[in-house]
């Protein structure tokens, strides 16, 4: 027999292996595992026919392990270690109050959104984990779709037909301008009268810059870009310092110093929902965490 057959017929018995080395004695393992000693000896007889030699010898009142079962009984404790923590991890994963839920969510939303839902499901769920993951819209559907996540706040919501959404909220877009800017202070704005601005924008691959760049074709011309950026917050930055503007989600609690926030003319918005892998099944904690998500679905 191959010692890949032999590895085959071994591997459901690592634990009887390990109890045994431990006890010396039939009777304690198969108290020990909750098997009729009868069985733990026709085991231990096959898995020796299997190796071509016992795997132990009568000592006493117990038995011993030949050398060639010791060398194998090492082996079983070795990797019971990795294997018992994997199945602890295993339990944790399945169970909702202690599993682990992988979240992507746009860098804007991580303010206070992101913050707020575990917040609020750790106060019902303590134990829960989460690995969380930032990046771009489109870095997160691409993620979410190869598996990586199990689930993505973004904006705008996507129309896929591989994806399921909830709707979570309608969040408006503002003009963001310095401080002493020409628009600052008025009461709205239309997006033609932006025409010879110089824009700030986020990175092609943004929610907020295909918003952008949608509105500015609506209106007729290509913006003029004068700087792109990855965060919204360093776009607000820039605005501040005078070197453009920016169509942003208003800023809480108010509009940071040195940026005006202008409502448009008519008004714009973007939706913010949950999205996952459509038709496919969940672990118990990935479906707690996003029912608990979709409670706030808009009506």
């Amino acid at each position: 027999m191959s010692h890949e057959s032999l590895t085959a017929q071994l591997a459901p018995h690592l634990l009887l292996l390990a109890t045994l080395r431990k006890t010396r004695n039939v009777t304690r393992a198969a108290e020990l595992l909750a098997v009729p000693q009868p069985t733990i000896s026709r085991r231990l007889a096959a898995l020796g026919e299997a190796l071509g030699s016992p795997l132990t010898v009568p000592d006493g009142r117990g038995i011993r392990l030949t050398r060639a079962a010791e060398l194998l009984a090492e082996a079983a404790e070795r990797a019971l270690g990795p294997v018992d923590a994997g199945a602890r991890l295993a339990r944790e994963e399945i169970e909702p109050g202690s599993g682990r839920v992988v979240l992507g969510f746009l860098h804007l939303l991580g303010r206070s959104l992101v913050p707020t839902l575990l917040r609020d499901y750790r106060a019902q769920a303590p134990a829960a984990r989460f690995t969380l993951v930032q990046g771009s819209r489109q870095e997160m559907l691409d993620r979410l779709s190869s598996g990586e996540l199990d689930l993505a706040l973004l904006a705008p919501v996507p129309d896929d037909p591989a994806l399921e959404t909830a709707v979570l909220d309608e969040q408006p877009i503002l003009l963001s301008v310095p401080a002493g800017h020409r628009l600052a202070g008025h009461e709205g704005v239309g997006m033609a009268e932006l025409a010879d601005e110089e824009f700030v924008m986020l990175e092609p691959g943004y929610g907020l810059r295909r918003i952008t760049d949608d509105l500015c074709a609506a209106a007729g011309f290509s913006p003029k870009i004068a700087f792109e950026g990855q965060e919204s917050d360093t776009v607000r930055g820039l605005v501040a310092a005078g070197l453009g503007v920016a169509l942003l989600p208003h800023f809480e609690p108010g509009a940071p110093a040195g940026v005006s926030e202008v409502p448009l003319l008519p008004p714009v918005g973007r939706t913010i929902g949950l999205a996952w892998r459509a038709g496919e099944p969940v672990s118990p904690a990935v479906r707690a965490f996003r029912d608990h998500v979709k409670a706030r679905e808009c009506s």
